[in-house]
């Protein structure tokens, strides 16, 4: 295999506000660390155009019956799978809508499989197993902008017809790749010098949460701020949507208890319920008909 030099990429580069770092007392490694996390706040306001348009690309993807796919390796894509993880339960989305693909599989969540990422064809592989379409979106995420098992997972969904994202933490004219949608998260380098985990993971992460959740607010699993497509699955999210029911309606605890049970514990459907007069079943085909947006289906009941 042919050695790529990556000196030149910004995630490489040494941090000079960081040198010392061997020398540092503990206050002041918080310190240096403090003070280059800030950088990730602003480089997500310099990417917040192409975040949008990923919002608004992957709603709609998924509004047709397409899914979402994030790929990556080592950080970056135990990063992926926890976003994508985590969307069942806040939004209660089936799990094969939004899928994290890692290098390595499963067993790279827990122990290093780093070597696993140099394999293209690995990548190209995983999409063709997910027998990705046209219809669906698959997001490269790569910090260093390199990784052959990313490249070669977006190079296979481009081939399929899918709507490409690529995610990386190196400005264009260092990588530059052939995608729909091109996200440049640019926090500059580490304090330790190439550990991506740290400042790239950071804002990898935020970048995730605001494109995951903003999707979900668009496909109308949210209303104001309020997550009331949540999966009733424990104590604490029954505590939360029976907060949902109590702040958003008039109903005390034992009543808003009454109408999540009368609405098989689905909170967007016990709102339509409690402010429109109807039963479960027509809530349910109310819903239906205005793809699970509740406001939509609250107007379309006074019609």
């Amino acid at each position: 295999m042919e050695l790529v030099e990556r000196g030149h990429l910004l995630t490489e580069q040494v941090n000079p506000n960081s040198q010392n770092l061997d020398q540092m007392s503990a206050l002041e490694i918080v310190d240096v660390f403090n003070q280059e996390d800030a950088q990730v706040i602003a480089a997500i306001a310099s990417a917040r155009m192409p975040l949008a348009v990923a919002i608004d690309c992957t709603a709609e993807a998924l509004r047709q019956g397409g899914r979402l796919f994030y790929v990556g390796a080592g950080t970056s894509g135990r990063l992926g799978v926890l976003d994508a993880a985590e969307c069942p339960p806040t939004f209660c989305t089936p799990p094969e809508l939004v899928q994290g693909i890692i290098a390595g599989g499963a067993g790279a969540l827990v122990r290093s499989s780093e070597d696993l990422e140099d394999r293209a064809e690995d990548g190209m592989q995983a999409i063709a197993h997910r027998q990705v379409h046209h219809q669906d979106v698959v997001m490269g995420i790569t910090a260093g902008g390199t990784t052959p098992y990313v490249q070669g997972a977006l190079q296979a969904a481009r081939q399929r017809g899918a709507t490409t994202i690529f995610m990386a933490c190196v400005p264009i004219e260092q990588v530059s790749l052939d995608v729909d949608i091109d996200i440049r998260l640019l926090v500059g380098p580490e304090v330790l010098a190439g550990s991506t985990r740290l400042k790239a993971g950071t804002v990898t992460k935020l970048a995730l949460n605001i494109l995951s959740t903003g999707v979900m607010v668009k496909l109308g699993k949210v209303y104001g701020n309020r997550m009331v497509d949540v999966a009733v699955t424990n104590s604490k999210l029954l505590d939360r949507a029976l907060r949902i029911l109590q702040d958003l309606t008039e109903l005390n605890r034992e009543e808003a208890t009454q109408l999540l049970e009368r609405s098989g514990r689905q909170v967007k459907l016990a709102l339509l319920m409690h402010w429109t007069g109807v039963e479960a079943e027509e809530g349910d085909r109310l819903l239906k008909q205005c793809q699970g947006n509740l406001r939509q289906a609250v107007e379309h009941s006074k019609l």
